[in-house]
């Protein structure tokens, strides 16, 4: 991260999952980021690792709990029987299903940079299940898939990205997933239309 703190140094990860990938929706997702103003200041395609996955989502110590405190949630809000009531019996399921599916085949590891990037980025997204994304974004206009049909078929939902929660964990994300060096600081012409106070030297 950059010392200053100014909203326009704030960046996040955004990976493309397989399924992103096998649907050819590479152009159409990064151009969904690009167009709104953000920067894409590191990138690379590569076949993650069981363990890469897996520390990943276990970089925030509390979010096995979290996770199956949710999941459990989830099954009774829809007036369902959980498998379980035991939060960390339900998420040892989750993360094997999450590791099988981000392991499946190469993803697209991003770092985007920009004002608020973080909230910018979940908007375009849409939520965690396709389902219920709103019409707009990625989520809700490229994918189909539901939690009731992953859960029927044992299987992590198919929901084409993942992208940061919040800024802390957006700069834990980033060291997990990119060394220093792959990240490139650099300058854009827009910059100066997005960032610039005064918009000077628009006119010759």
């Amino acid at each position: 991260m950059t010392t200053t703190n100014h909203p326009k140094t704030e960046r996040t990860l955004v990976v493309i999952k397989p399924d992103g990938i096998q649907r050819s929706l590479i152009g159409e997702i990064i151009k969904r980021y690009e167009r709104t103003g953000l920067k894409l200041v590191g990138v690379k395609m590569f076949v993650p690792s069981a363990d890469l996955v897996e520390e990943h989502y276990t970089l925030d110590p509390e979010w096995r709990r979290i996770t199956g405190e949710k999941a459990i949630k989830g099954y009774l809000d829809k007036g369902l029987t959980p498998p379980t009531t035991d939060p960390f019996e339900v998420t040892e399921k989750v993360l094997k299903n999450l590791i099988k599916y981000l392991t499946s085949g190469p993803v697209i590891a991003m770092v985007w940079q920009g004002a608020h990037v973080v909230k910018i980025v979940r908007k375009i997204t849409g939520g965690t299940e396709p389902l219920t994304s709103d019409v707009g974004t990625i989520r809700g206009d490229f994918v189909l898939d539901s939690y009731q049909m992953s859960d029927n078929d044992t299987r992590a939902v198919r929901n084409l990205v993942h992208a940061s929660g919040s800024p802390k964990e957006a700069e834990d994300e980033i060291k997990h997933w990119f060394s220093k060096n792959e990240l490139t600081d650099y300058n854009l012409v827009q910059d100066k239309i997005l960032y610039d106070v005064n918009l000077d030297g628009l006119l010759e």
